[in-house]
């Protein structure tokens, strides 16, 4: 079953001082239609209060919202999917339990993990990344760079949408775009910017 992937993904993170119900709020009346709920750091009790009142928020603006890593709460929240940071998690488990309906994201960081993903055969996009250096997500993964996303126009057998993310700023976008990238996914560039709705909508701008 083919889903709808948009081509901007905003990701919500633990920040001092602007809780993610902020950050959603913020980021739909902005014009954001895929939200992607990013914490690590609540019991599952917590998680699901807090991901039920997000999605109230995200079926007010019509946007999609997406759970970070904790499937076993799909059928507990009103979310439209998850996405899966693992990169040895069993996507094809993953996707009997939360079933055909929900969107199954997943991430990867070369050519080959991404052509693994879509062999599987049940995912319906892939974060792939990081672009640059990111404090969000630490990892000690090559930075794939504009040559790393270049790269997928040798390889016309991927046909998963890719989503570049990872440290993209504003002033990347237009140089992304243009090596044929699905989409790009962000989060410190909005969520640390002086303007967080401003950001968005410059994102969407150059996007769309």
């Amino acid at each position: 079953m083919k889903k709808y992937i948009s081509k901007f993904h905003y990701l919500t993170q633990d920040l001092p001082g602007r809780s993610h119900i902020e950050q959603v709020n913020i980021a739909c009346e902005a014009g954001a239609n895929w939200i992607q709920y990013r914490c690590l750091t609540k019991p599952d009790d917590e998680l699901i209060d807090e991901i039920n009142q997000l999605a109230v928020i995200c079926d007010d603006w019509g946007a999609t919202l997406i759970v970070t890593n904790h499937y076993h709460l799909l059928d507990k929240v009103d979310a439209q999917g998850v996405h899966i940071e693992d990169f040895d998690a069993d996507l094809k488990a993953i996707r009997k339990v939360i079933g055909e309906d929900k969107t199954l994201g997943a991430s990867a960081t070369n050519i080959e993990r991404l052509t693994a993903v879509q062999s599987t055969g049940v995912v319906d996009y892939c974060g792939y990344g990081p672009f640059a250096h990111t404090d969000t997500k630490p990892n000690n993964k090559p930075l794939l760079g504009f040559e790393g996303y270049r790269e997928l126009q040798k390889h016309p057998e991927i046909e998963i949408p890719a989503i570049a993310v990872g440290g993209i700023q504003l002033t990347d976008v237009d140089l992304l775009i243009a090596t044929g990238v699905y989409g790009i996914a962000v989060s410190a560039a909005v969520n640390r910017a002086a303007d967080p709705a401003r950001a968005i909508k410059e994102f969407y701008k150059k996007i769309y």
